[in-house]
């Protein structure tokens, strides 16, 4: 039989519940179990595609061409679970199936309830991820939103209803909860407490607690907690503040004998934790010498998260090359407002335009590529970024002054990025992109197949507009290198500077993929790149 365990969080949000979830995945894949990860999450969008970045942080994209929240990023980067639409499941997909069935009769005209037609819904989804694969050993769903939204009651019921329905030891409640500290440094156990109380509640009795806490809990406390929230002192563990990286955590919930708690709650037989790779991660994390430094010009650098996967795959390239990222965040704005790219540009090693959607800030970015290519500092364009040098190089190389995109300038005489050909007549902007993996085919004597090593490559995408073929020719023969295409050569994949240290961009999502013990190959070579640029070797 599967085992479920279930994560949900109190108090408040973003406190790291995926994190904490991706951990734990971590650490029971290290004992050799095979894990599967499911998001839930309350809202009534039926996936985050249309949501803004200031709302909700970047849309990560799966294979199949989910678009779903960043925390499926996290499982990809911790775990090797598969990821797929079916492993993010929100509020508005499950009323969605259950309006569907209702309008064809398939409820025999019953009366269509939250208990049990939404629970229903609910609970078929993360089962359905448990019986994908007959080798799934644990299924960890994490429970957006916090004990107390009114958003999140049909999820938490639909858990207390596996709990109950599965047995003990088949499927277990972990609870994320917030320790604030007072003035004086006191910290306090109240809010735990209520959100403990919230959880019964709902009919659901943590079996472990997992304390967000400025620092480590000390035994008195724990046990102190776990007098008032029915829970063992043993099965209180502490995520405290690291100033490391993130990728500690599943070290530090090991150390506190998180999974082996785990495996007793579950009936599963203790097995050795092979923890090797993320040790060794963390060597190179203290080994790094030097400080690359690294422009980010994009549309939304107020909110961290909004390029979360793009930051991430940076850290992991500094891994490889054995250096410090620092990240210089620029809004491509002041890029337009301020003139001079010198006076902001000037100081970094290398630069990267990440995707994005609408006008502002476009030539700031074209700004920052013309800056890059002609100063020979390493560039690298993804998606947007890319779509950004072909109008940097109509505009200052070919001298096409209205050289635009499409979606920026519809009426410009030279839309060297054009609307791809399966979206002219598209209304609906939900899931509708160009969307999941696509294979494409790295060139001879390229940066990219250099990168990868192999000429076929697949990656993600999402995009509408496409660098127009209607300008290859001309843009090839006036020295711009085609780096790849797809496989039957009809659309450009990646784009590379001729006569520059390296200058490269690629429509696809590279970002993605990157892990912290398998960096992002172009982002590995990109900061290579800009490590010798820090050391004064062009």
């Amino acid at each position: 039989m599967n085992k479920f365990i279930f994560v949900s969080g109190g108090v408040c949000s973003s406190l790291g519940k995926g994190v904490a979830a991706s951990s734990l995945g971590a650490l029971l894949e290290a004992r050799g179990l095979n894990v599967r990860m499911v998001k839930c999450d309350p809202y009534i969008n039926v996936d985050a595609g249309t949501m803004s970045p200031y709302q909700h942080g970047e849309v990560y994209v799966t294979d199949d061409g989910a678009e779903t929240d960043l925390d499926l990023g996290n499982y990809a980067r911790f775990t090797r679970s598969p990821l797929s639409r079916a492993n993010s499941v929100t509020t508005g997909q499950v009323y969605d199936a259950v309006i569907r069935k209702e309008r064809e009769g398939r409820f025999l005209g019953r009366c269509v309830q939250v208990i049990p037609h939404i629970t229903d819904e609910i609970k078929s989804r993360i089962l359905a991820v448990a019986r994908e694969d007959a080798d799934t050993d644990v299924v960890i769903v994490e429970i957006g939103g916090t004990v107390g939204d009114i958003e999140s009651i049909p999820f938490l019921e639909a858990a207390r209803q596996l709990i109950h329905e599965l047995g003990k030891g088949n499927a277990i409640s972990v609870h994320l909860t917030l320790i604030p500290e007072v003035a004086g440094g006191e910290l306090k156990t109240k809010p735990t407490q209520h959100s403990v109380k919230a959880m019964q509640e709902m009919g659901i009795q943590p079996d472990m607690l997992i304390c967000r806490a400025p620092v480590m809990l000390d035994e008195a406390t724990r046990r102190k907690i776990a007098l008032f929230t029915n829970v063992e002192a043993g099965a209180v563990f502490t995520s405290y503040n690291v100033d490391t990286t993130i990728y500690e955590i599943p070290l530090i919930f090991h150390d506190q004998k998180l999974d082996q708690v785990v495996l007793k709650k579950m009936g599963v037989e203790s097995r050795h934790a092979d923890l090797e790779p993320w040790r060794a991660m963390m060597e190179k994390f203290r080994a790094r010498q030097g400080k690359t430094r690294i422009g980010i010009v994009g549309k939304y650098m107020e909110l961290h998260d909004a390029y979360k996967s793009v930051y991430e795959a940076l850290f992991h390239a500094g891994l490889e090359c054995g250096v410090e990222v620092e990240l210089i965040k620029i809004d491509s704005s002041r890029l337009e407002e301020k003139g001079d790219p010198e006076k902001i540009l000037g100081a970094v090693h290398g630069i990267l335009v990440p995707g994005g959607f609408g006008q502002r800030g476009i030539n700031g970015m074209v700004k920052a590529s013309a800056w890059a290519r002609d100063n020979k500092i390493p560039y690298f364009g993804i998606c947007l970024g890319m779509q950004v040098m072909m109008i940097d190089w109509g505009r200052n190389m070919l001298g096409w002054e209205d050289a635009d995109s499409g979606e920026f300038n519809p009426d410009t005489k030279h839309p060297v990025v054009s609307l791809l050909e399966d979206q002219v007549d598209i209304k609906n902007y939900g899931g509708t992109m160009r969307l999941g993996q696509w294979e494409a085919r790295a060139e001879e004597d390229s940066l990219i197949l250099a990168a990868y090593g192999e000429r076929f490559i697949w990656e993600r995408h999402r995009h509408r507009y496409e660098f127009s073929n209607r300008y290859r020719q001309e843009m090839a023969g006036s020295g711009l290198r085609i780096g790849a295409l797809t496989p039957d050569g009809s659309l450009v994949e990646c784009v590379e500077w001729p006569d520059h240290p390296w200058g490269l961009g690629v429509q696809f999502h590279p970002e993605f993929k990157s892990r912290p013990t398998a960096a992002s190959p172009l982002f590995r070579d990109f900061i290579a790149a800009a490590k010798n640029t820090m050391q004064g070797n062009p």
